[in-house]
């Protein structure tokens, strides 16, 4: 299944644009209950005033507030930011540690972030759990877990360690794109043949086609060809 999605989607990364490590932990934690095109429009200006750790510290919480409202929650999303800003200063020289140890000692980082920029900034292999991971993992019957942590052990027992940032990176791509919380497009699904959830959204090839939230990758079946095998 995997190999499937990774030729479904050898293109898939980060969508979040950044320049640094600090920049992706920044985008990261911005991108709570938003969508990562929205924080990719107001990063730059954010990182145009505040270009490392130290000006994050010594931001202005008022001006720092107007620039990320478009990203929602932007009193408390600020908050961590200032207060990840000075943490960098005091503990870290103003340098993110690419150790996943000291990144979850840091104001608003769990491990989901942890694990993004760890995978994307350092090419520390990782599995980010966000919705789309979890969702995915269980439907294909990689695991029963619900809690976060215990997806990411139990997922990454699956595969070897090298393969974990790809691994997010594809079934990420794929749930947001394909196999969505509420109606999956099972009908042009790539996996669909392995999958014991095929079926729990539309089958039909045409109508599962129009579900579709992005263009499909070069290769992918027509509208009307039917992907699941006997």
């Amino acid at each position: 299944m995997y190999r499937a999605l990774h030729e479904k989607y050898p293109y898939a990364h980060c969508e979040l644009d950044f320049e640094s490590p600090l920049q992706l932990l920044v985008a990261t934690i911005l991108s709570a209950q938003t969508t990562d095109v929205m924080v990719n429009r107001v990063t730059p200006r954010l990182f145009a005033h505040y270009p490392d750790a130290a000006a994050l510290a010594a931001a202005d919480r008022t001006e720092m507030e107007e620039l990320l409202k478009p990203t929602g929650f932007f009193r408390a999303k600020t908050n961590s930011v200032i207060t990840l800003g000075q943490a960098l200063v005091e503990r870290f020289d103003g340098e993110v540690p690419p150790r996943l140890k000291d990144l979850v000692t840091l104001p608003g980082v769990g491990r989901k972030t942890a694990n993004v920029v760890l995978g994307n900034a350092f090419d520390i292999p990782g599995i980010t759990v966000d919705t789309h991971v979890g969702r995915l993992v269980r439907r294909f019957g990689w695991t029963t877990e619900t809690d976060a942590v215990k997806v990411e052990h139990a997922v990454g027992a699956l595969f070897p360690r090298k393969d974990w940032t790809m691994l997010s990176h594809v079934l990420i791509f794929h749930g947001r794109r394909m196999c969505h919380a509420k109606k999956p497009a099972c009908g042009v699904c790539p996996v669909a043949q392995w999958c014991p959830s095929y079926g729990d959204g539309e089958t039909d090839p045409v109508k599962a086609a129009r579900l579709l939230k992005f263009e499909l990758a070069p290769g992918a079946p027509a509208a009307g060809e039917q992907v699941r095998t006997a």
